[in-house]
């Protein structure tokens, strides 16, 4: 199997790094080498956070060069513009229609950027989710990121993994239930 890169990126506090433990355990139990580095930045100040998950038969660095992801999940929507470079022209972008505005647009100095969805979709394959309206509905915007989960799973094939089960060990039990809603329905908005 040919090697697949994801790449998931967001701001500090939004659950990427949790998301990409289920994943690359998911991707390990699948029985694949699996790859996975992360990035924090300015994480708890609401930079920039980005985790690259490549796996396949033998992966040998976790490092996705620009031009390589095939996949591109954007927990906040000026990331995606950030990281677009990083996607295959072939590859597809999911994107979380949800602005959390930098320092810069908190401060006055910037707006924030208009037509970025329409933007990106004009050049690669793209997914737009609403990950907070449905983390809304289900009753905890926290589980956004698992929504995104279960959009990235869907949309890389990879639905034959148990992933509720590795919920299940790697969520507080009082979580679990509400992560695993979180997942179907981010399985089903794709």
């Amino acid at each position: 199997m040919k090697i697949k890169n994801i790449l998931l990126v967001g701001v500090g506090g939004q659950g990427t790094i949790l998301v990409s433990k289920i994943l690359s355990t998911g991707l390990l139990q699948a029985g694949y080498d699996v790859k996975m580095s992360e990035i924090h930045g300015m994480a708890q100040r609401g930079g920039s956070v980005s985790t690259q998950v490549r796996y396949g038969e033998k992966v040998h660095s976790p490092i996705i060069g620009i031009g390589d992801a095939d996949i591109l999940v954007s927990f906040e929507t000026m990331e995606s513009i950030r990281w677009l470079e990083f996607l295959k022209p072939d590859g597809i972008a999911v994107i979380n229609e949800h602005e959390i505005p930098s320092a810069p647009i908190l401060s006055g100095k910037i707006a924030y950027p208009k037509g970025v969805i329409e933007a990106i979709g004009e050049k690669v394959n793209t997914k737009v989710i609403n990950a907070a309206e449905i983390s809304e509905k289900l009753g905890n915007t926290k589980v956004m990121n698992v929504v995104l989960l279960g959009a990235l799973i869907k949309s890389m094939n990879l639905n034959d993994i148990d992933w509720e089960s590795i919920i299940k060990d790697l969520v507080k039990d009082k979580f679990v239930e509400i992560n695993i809603k979180a997942l179907n329905a981010g399985m089903e908005a794709v």
